[in-house]
């Protein structure tokens, strides 16, 4: 296939930029000498996560069971399952452990430690648990200097599970957009998740792991002493909010809607696409930061961005394109009725999460489709 023979709307993975979105963040970590655990929500995608494997990843982090057991029926068995469990999942992951998938699973308060010490027991199992820490105040998780941390810990322990190691996720660093805020919440992510760690391993209790991680704060660290992995996402497509934040150009974004002009609207100085937000998502990401992309900046078939275009507006199966500030009231020959254009998304999770498939477009022209998948 071609670009020019592809229905739409449809979702888009520029393969070049994509790769080397890859290949920046696998550097970064090979450079600061830390594993690294790519998080593969963004895309839930077999070819995307073959390829961070491949550039160096070692296993993967998971949002979903449902991703769990699609990527460990591709052949990868090292994942961790980085949101607190709820004890109903507990049969999920035991059977996913009893088929030999090297699972972690997470938790952050006593009662879910409890919970998973009786589950065990009975059931005969010993689960790998590590304890989110909270470093930031940004979802959920113990405080670095919180006791809770020892006794969720010592009822893991005691209650016969693994005590595997402390992961800690710094989510606000998405609210910051200068190089020394990033590094700040970088460190402030790094120095307490190590915190928690050596309070443990200070009470005799075991701490192998330490794994953080952001975007953000895993290409803004500075260094990272004592941390033993890093997570990171949105990073192999990046999208409109990080580029707010600072940590990628547009020209980085691998992601975008291809969509096509289907009216206008002359007074207004609006065109009309076939592309709302069904397709889109309706993550309005950008607009509290220091841009306000509407729904998507708006590039040329080909990629090129083109200025202050936006889609401003969405309803179900129509986006609205403008130009941001002054209305093009010569929008109508600008963009004829047939005129492909391609959207670049406030958040690639929520955007790709719209679609059954990328179309992936090689340097060549070429393109591939690349299935993606839902559920929990």
């Amino acid at each position: 296939m071609r670009l020019q023979s592809l229905n739409t709307p449809a979702a888009l993975i520029d393969v070049e930029r994509l790769s080397h979105n890859i290949e920046r963040m696998q550097q970064r970590m090979n450079a600061l000498g830390v594993s690294f655990r790519p998080h593969v929500k963004t895309t839930k995608c077999e070819q995307v996560v073959k390829a961070q494997m491949d550039a160096g990843a070692h296993g993967i982090t998971v949002s979903t069971l449902k991703e769990a057991e699609h990527f460990f029926a591709s052949g990868i068995r090292d994942i961790v399952y980085a949101v607190g469990i709820a004890p109903t999942k507990l049969l999920q992951a035991l059977a996913l452990r009893r088929q030999g998938c090297a699972l972690k699973i997470v938790a952050d308060s006593v009662a879910c430690a409890q919970a998973i010490v009786a589950f065990g027991r009975e059931h005969e199992e010993r689960f790998e648990v590590w304890i989110e820490i909270d470093v930031d105040g940004h979802r959920s998780g113990i405080a670095p200097d919180d006791d809770m941390l020892l006794t969720v810990a010592t009822t893991l322990s005691n209650g016969g599970m693994h005590l595997g190691g402390v992961l800690a996720h710094a989510g606000s660093s998405y609210d910051y957009d200068t190089h020394d805020e990033l590094v700040r919440i970088a460190e402030q992510e790094r120095s307490g998740c190590v915190r928690a760690a050596e309070r443990l391993r200070t009470a005799g209790l075991q701490c192998d792991v330490v794994s953080i991680g952001s975007t953000p704060t895993a290409l803004s660290a500075e260094h990272l002493e004592g941390v033993t992995e890093v997570r990171a996402g949105v990073y192999v497509t990046f999208d409109l909010v990080m580029h707010n934040v600072g940590v990628n150009e547009t020209s980085e974004i691998a992601l975008s809607i291809l969509t096509t002009v289907i009216g206008h609207q002359r007074e207004k100085g609006w065109a009309i696409v076939d592309a709302g937000w069904m397709a889109m998502s309706r993550d309005r990401g950008t607009q509290r930061q220091k841009r306000d992309f509407g729904y998507g900046l708006v590039c040329l078939e080909n990629g090129d961005v083109l200025g202050e275009y936006v889609m401003s507006g969405a309803n179900q199966e129509h986006g609205i394109v403008s130009r941001s500030g002054t209305p093009d009231h010569e929008i109508e020959s600008r963009f004829p009725i047939g005129t492909r254009l391609r959207v670049l998304p406030n958040h690639a999770c929520a955007t790709g999460a719209q679609h059954p498939a990328y179309q992936a477009i090689s340097p060549d022209g070429t393109v591939e489709t690349w299935p993606r998948f839902y559920g929990w």
